[in-house]
């Protein structure tokens, strides 16, 4: 048997090995891998997950077992000093010599730690390994004995830097990112992008230097702070230093191989070093002049290795290198792909940026307006992929570029992901095309996603490609006529119905409950607030229970605004209030030096409340009467209501006390997106009912009951499901029609969708609320009466208990304030100071 030794169990080293074992022919050879690190190789790229569980098992990209059971040595806690190549041995540091036909150099890279004086000081890391990882957590938990506020900074704002700027905040300690230039990503985003990116991280507790050179690491034994000139410094007790990185290529020089005047192991399209036995992948090889820091090139190297050693002399890298690539970095989306950066001589930019929502994207477009030439996405990167496959495909793209970017028309500017040409690359890390994820479905090998991930592996290293894997398959069973299963994420192989229902079924009340009963993993930033949202539509209960399972407004009970202050909005219901509560909003908002306006819903919005503030505010309000508005929450806004018969000479019935008890009576409900409500008192319609979730308007004989209707992005009348009925039937019929909608829409699905996706439409939608044709409405009726018999002001609960007022500060274990709000006047009041560009635009 040919001996194949491959030198670093990393990503790419791991993936030589699997490249190898599943090729034809690999009986004939014998691979044995060397690993500094003491364990089996792990994925590097969600390195930063370790900090949510410490389960090192869970990064691994396989046991050791797996080596076992394809005939692999694996050999770990092992390093390797020499390379003999006129003998064709290596030699390890105790002294070991090992024979190969074919060497593999797959030692990456490691951190680039700069000269910088001090750098040795005791609380200074480096960012790459689990053991690094793992020094981390042990100093960050001393620090936090003696000094519950200590600060850790990060140098370096590149994709590693803002990973280790998340890890700062999950060991709790001040986070502070320190980058030489004048940007965050700057080899990946424009400045403006890179700015929409800032604001967003700052708006989640990160605090942002930049244009920094660092002179000194301050301190004596241990780090004390870093000094970036005479009078400008940051007094930090940790550092993480993630700066870049540098090709582990010292076994290179030390065999004479050919190398690059600035480091790397020169290779050529076969992955040949300058010694036709020895190859090199992945980030110690340099191709083209290029390291490349990305996985999909080091699984791209990995399988060409594979090949060429195996005989394969077709088998070669191609001459251009995709860089593309799509990341979350601390739950921001954030990708490019192609020519991001491009001169204007070479063609036009189309960009749209909303930086209320922290959004920008930008694409290029040939000077003929005919071909994509690359792009960036900050905030949304879901339409990347279909970019992306645009870009490689050079497929055309619509007369009026501008539709790639701009918030979605009906239909969509790309049309269906079976459009791609078969030889469409999907999957770069994994190399799978178009052609292969829908084959194994067409010749019946795979009949779901599961199956064709695992038969294909497509979109099972960094994630990117999910989404139109996904597309793919859902399509393509389609087109054969299947049935397609909308399951939740990766966590949960299960509609948001089919959660819903296990819930209520098997009475679950907690996330961890729902994991061990029906999911995997840990659960992500998609399933964690779904499920708490199931959990408030079968029980009422408030996010306070579990406050960490919620985004951001949930979790703070609160609408965050564009500079990191928040929103207060109380109860107003049906919008009647008396002189006496006016009075007593007035004074809160003059107390607090707050931005005031009356909603489209007819309530009193407060804006600029500070993180600190919101449990007094709110304090002040309860005490006088009022309650949660849950304008931040997927659930009951407000019934909107004209004055009806009470005051008007057109009004048919009391539209504002029916106003008010239907809000009454829904406030609070927890659905899958925000309801609103709508009472006019005749047909006259000045509560615009018609334009909500349900609408009511009186007419002679009694109401007309209208649902499904939005007044949104997409514009959609409500349809008639029921006329001239009472109060009391109103009320059943929309206790009805609620609770179905809960219980079977899917996740940030509004009732208009909801509706248009019912097979059968409004007539089924009679049949079920009206005929009783599925024989629920007793349950129906009986779950919402339980949910509006729960009912209990969610700000109430979490001013009275001391242990959750904690979580409303702006800072970890610390009562100081943001001091970096900046307002300027308006009108008399006053809002946060503009960027220097105006928000949301699009440029052409």
């Amino acid at each position: 048997m040919k001996k194949v030794i491959v030198v670093g169990n990393g990503m790419v080293g791991y993936k030589f090995c699997e490249k190898f074992v599943a090729k034809e022919g690999n009986e004939a050879y014998k691979i044995t891998v060397f690993g500094e690190e003491p364990r089996p190789a792990y994925d590097r790229v969600h390195l930063s997950e370790f900090f949510e569980n410490q389960d090192a098992e869970a990064l691994e990209m396989a046991p050791r077992s797996w080596y076992e059971e394809h005939n692999i040595d694996l050999i770990t806690d092992v390093r390797i000093t020499d390379i003999h190549r006129n003998k064709k041995t290596i030699t390890s540091v105790d002294d070991r010599e090992y024979t190969y036909d074919y060497l593999v150099l797959a030692t990456g890279s490691s951190a680039f730690v700069p000269p910088i004086k001090g750098v040795e000081k005791e609380g200074v890391f480096v960012y790459r390994t689990i053991e690094d990882l793992e020094g981390m957590l042990a100093y960050a938990a001393k620090l936090k004995a003696v000094n519950p506020n200590a600060k850790a900074a990060v140098l370096g704002g590149g994709l590693l830097g803002l990973e280790a700027g998340k890890a700062v905040m999950d060991m709790g300690l001040e986070p502070h990112i320190v980058e030489f230039a004048p940007k965050l990503m700057p080899r990946q985003l424009d400045s403006r992008s890179s700015q929409v990116l800032q604001l967003k991280l700052e708006s989640i507790g990160l605090n942002i230097h930049l244009s920094k050179a660092t002179n000194q690491i301050l301190g004596d034994e241990y780090i004390t702070g870093l000094e970036f000139g005479e009078d400008d410094k940051l007094d930090v007790e940790m550092l993480i230093i993630s700066a870049g990185i540098r090709p582990r290529d010292e076994l290179g020089k030390t065999c004479d191989l050919q190398m690059g005047v600035r480091g790397g192991i020169v290779v050529n399209n076969k992955m040949q070093t300058s010694d036709p036995d020895i190859f090199a992948i992945g980030e110690v090889a340099l191709y083209n002049q290029m390291i490349y820091g990305l996985v999909a090139p080091g699984y791209d190297m990995a399988d060409i290795a594979t090949s060429q050693i195996m005989g394969n002399a077709e088998a070669l890298m191609p001459a251009e290198i995709d860089m593309s690539t799509k990341l979350k970095l601390i739950g921001v989306d954030v990708a490019s792909f192609g020519e991001p950066f491009m001169p204007a001589s070479k063609g036009h930019s189309v960009i749209f940026e909303n930086k209320t929502q922290h959004l920008y994207k930008r694409i290029n477009v040939s000077l003929d307006g005919k071909s994509l030439l690359g792009g960036i996405l900050v905030g949304d990167a879901s339409d990347y992929n279909m970019l992306h496959q645009v870009f490689l495909n050079g497929m055309a793209i619509p007369e009026d570029a501008a539709q790639l970017i701009l918030p979605a028309t009906e239909g969509g500017a790309f049309g269906s992901a079976l459009d791609l040409p078969d030889e469409a690359q999907i999957c770069s890390c994994e190399n799978v095309s178009k052609g292969q994820i829908c084959g194994a479905i067409k010749d019946g090998s795979c009949e779901d996603l599961a199956g064709v991930v695992s038969a294909t592996k497509a979109s099972t290293s960094c994630g990117g490609c999910k989404p139109m894997v996904t597309d793919l398959v859902n399509e393509t069973l389609k087109s054969l006529g299947k049935t397609v299963k909308n399951v939740i994420c990766e966590h949960f192989e299960y509609s948001r119905q089919e959660l819903y229902g296990i819930i209520k079924v098997k009475k679950l009340t907690s996330f961890n409950e729902v994991l061990d009963a029906c999911g995997t993993g840990h659960g992500c930033e998609t399933c964690k607030p779904l499920v708490s949202s199931i959990f408030a539509s079968l029980y009422n209960v408030t996010p306070n229970k579990e406050d960490v399972t919620q985004d951001t407004n949930d979790k703070f009970l609160a609408n965050i605004q564009r500079n990191g202050t928040y929103s207060v909005v109380p109860r107003i219901a049906g919008g009647e209030i008396t002189p006496e509560g006016l009075i007593v909003l007035g004074q809160i908002g003059s107390k607090y030096n707050l931005y005031t306006k009356i909603t489209g819903g007819a309530r009193i919005d407060f804006f600029g409340a500070q993180l600190n503030d919101l449990p007094a505010i709110w304090k002040e309000l309860i005490d006088n009467g009022f309650e949660s508005g849950h304008a931040y929450g997927k659930s009951l806004r407000t019934v909107k209501s004209c004055v009806g018969s009470t005051w008007c000479r057109y009004g048919l019935d009391e539209s504002v006390s029916f106003a008010i008890a239907l809000e009454n009576r829904y406030k609070g409900l927890r659905s899958p997106h925000k309801i609103k409500g709508g009472v006019s008192g005749c047909i006259r319609e000045c509560a615009e009912a018609r334009g909500k979730d349900f609408g009511v308007i009186a007419v002679e004989g009694g109401w007309n009951l209208y649902v499904g209707g939005n007044g949104g992005a997409t514009p959609r009348h409500a349809e008639l499901l029921a006329e001239k009925i009472d109060n009391d039937t109103v009320i059943k019929y929309i206790d009805r029609y609620l609770m179905y909608y809960i219980q079977t829409a899917a996740p940030l699905m509004r009732t208009a969708a909801w509706l248009d996706k019912l097979e059968g439409g409004i007539e089924q939608l009679k049949k079920i609320v009206i005929d009783d044709s599925l024989n629920i409405v007793d349950e129906l009726e009986k779950d919402m009466q339980f949910l509006v018999d729960a009912y209990e002001c969610e700000w109430k609960e979490a001013i009275e208990n001391e242990d959750m007022k904690k979580r409303f500060s702006h800072f970890v274990n610390s009562d100081e304030r943001d001091d970096n709000l900046v307002f300027v006047p308006l009108r008399d009041q006053k809002m946060p100071k503009h960027w220097e560009k105006d928000t949301k635009e699009v440029v052409l």
